[in-house]
């Protein structure tokens, strides 16, 4: 399979600017995904790969074959080997679950024998070998879903792209269905672009993963390096819960407003800085002076959510969400520590 290379991208729709200098590279066999906001150019990326919307300007390469160069070279949708599949699955109602996924073979003239048989051994990747006779209205959410995900691996692509295919399922079918294509793409190996406003989808199956935000990348990394090195702000607020607290730095510790002893953070821009650190990551202690960063904090809110509890505290002028399994009455008091080393500065 081929790795893909976007190059100085750009897309404007009016006055609107949906993807701007985009420069992105998906390794050969990768499971990249695209993550972000609603409006922050997902899709346009994908259907621009896809060869369904054009580009104002830039590249984008199959491996050494160009399939677009503003002004130059522009193939065709159909010629560019690429199986999708959509957040609304279109399969076609009329035609049988067989007769969907032969469809892309029968408009390549592939013969009938030959089809019979890359229809059934399709049909046994994605699990639905006894289904062939069924029609769509026959299936659940999740087989309509592996349908059309068969469609599009039955003539093999050079590249698979997936936009939000598991938003129509409920949550519990959601996760198996995202397990299941993870373990289906790391067998066949194909190079795969999936797009997801889910920080769960993207955590769960990616080998790296892209922040885009207004059509310009936040930051590139595998799913560890996203969630717990973010590059910036909105990176740390968008992937995941995390506590933002303004304050201002000075020699390797940050002072919050109604915090009586400044934070040891390590290495930190002096002057007024955004100090970001996970729920999680913040430690109930027992006693009072087993870290440089313990405080005692008033529990303003809790909730029970089966496996942890989530605390809302009072830290000086502001709310921190903790998250623990030690069970602590509201409206009592806590010593949490905010270990320096799970603490993020940003200017």
């Amino acid at each position: 399979m081929p790795d893909l290379t976007l190059t100085s991208l750009a897309k404007r729709f009016g006055e609107n600017t949906v993807l701007e200098n985009l420069d992105l590279h998906v390794r050969d066999g990768e499971f990249f995904t695209l993550l972000g906001p609603s409006g922050c150019g997902k899709s346009t990326t994908l259907t621009s790969i896809a060869g369904l919307h054009t580009p104002d300007r830039g590249t984008i390469a199959f491996g050494d074959r160009v399939v677009f160069d503003a002004g130059r070279v522009d193939v065709a949708p159909e010629r560019r080997n690429c199986g999708v599949v959509f957040q609304s699955y279109a399969v076609w109602p009329h035609l049988s679950v067989h007769d969907n996924v032969a469809y892309p073979l029968k408009l390549r003239r592939v013969g009938r024998s030959a089809r019979a048989a890359r229809v059934r051994e399709v049909l046994d990747l994605v699990e639905l070998g006894p289904y062939g006779k069924r029609y769509p209205h026959e299936l659940s959410g999740g087989q309509q879903q592996r349908v059309a995900l068969a469609r599009a691996l039955a003539h093999p692509p050079d590249l698979l792209l997936l936009d939000e295919p598991f938003s129509n399922l409920d949550a519990k079918l959601r996760e198996r269905a995202r397990d299941w294509l993870r373990r289906l793409q790391r067998r066949i190996g194909v190079t795969t672009v999936f797009v997801t406003h889910d920080q769960d989808e993207a955590l769960s199956m990616s080998d790296r993963i892209v922040v885009l935000d207004a059509g310009r990348v936040r930051q590139i990394g595998t799913p560890e390096e996203i969630y717990h090195a973010p590059a910036d702000e909105f990176v740390a607020d968008f992937v995941g819960t995390v506590n933002v607290l303004p304050g201002r730095a000075a020699g390797g510790t940050v002072r919050l407003d109604g915090v009586g002893t400044p934070l040891v953070v390590g290495s930190a821009p002096d002057g007024d800085v955004r100090l970001a650190i996970r729920p999680e990551r913040i430690l109930v202690r027992s006693t009072d002076d087993e870290g440089p960063n313990t405080v005692r904090v008033k529990v303003r809110s809790r909730a029970f959510l089966g496996d942890h509890y989530r605390y809302v505290v009072g830290l000086g002028d502001h709310n921190l969400v903790v998250r623990s399994l030690a069970p602590v009455d509201q409206d009592s008091e806590m010593i949490v520590e905010l270990p320096p080393d799970a603490i993020r500065v940003f200017s």
